[in-house]
């Protein structure tokens, strides 16, 4: 009987170059020709005061009527599509690093919220929503045991 060394290192070689490509992909400056539909997640910054939950989201370049956002006990989802404007010329050859295509984002609330007095504000590229907390949410203390 014969014994033969099983060598894995093609196989790790083959996945780390795959791994490579596909992270090459995602992060170049430039979208490549698989990446066309591909928009970037907006960046989201949360904060939480005693009455109402303020998320803030990066939006730059977007038209109000392409933003969707739901809203659940639980979550917030933000949809929305980044249009690429349809410029005609003679002559030329534009090179461009926007992203431009659909994006969905879904932030975890800290605390249950109250749906019916949601405000929410498009300006400057950014998006702002006060969600005011649920009354039981407002009023709850938690004891704390020190073991």
């Amino acid at each position: 009987m014969t014994l033969i060394r099983y060598r894995n290192n093609r196989e790790l070689d083959t996945l780390q170059h795959q791994m490579n490509r596909l992270f090459d992909d995602v992060f170049s400056p430039t979208v490549g020709k698989n990446m066309k539909e591909f928009a970037s997640i907006p960046a989201a910054e949360l904060s939480e005061t005693s009455e109402a939950i303020l998320l803030k989201l990066e939006l730059p370049g977007m038209k109000a009527e392409n933003i969707d956002i739901q809203l659940t006990k639980e979550a917030v989802y933000i949809k929305g599509e980044r249009v690429q404007e349809v410029v005609s010329e003679d002559q030329g050859v534009t090179q461009s690093e926007f992203r431009y295509g659909k994006f969905e984002r879904v932030v975890a609330l800290p605390s249950l919220v109250d749906k019916s007095n949601v405000a929410a504000e498009y300006k400057d590229g950014i998006l702002h929503l006060s969600i005011p907390k649920a009354e039981d949410e407002k009023n709850k203390i938690v004891k704390v045991n020190i073991s």
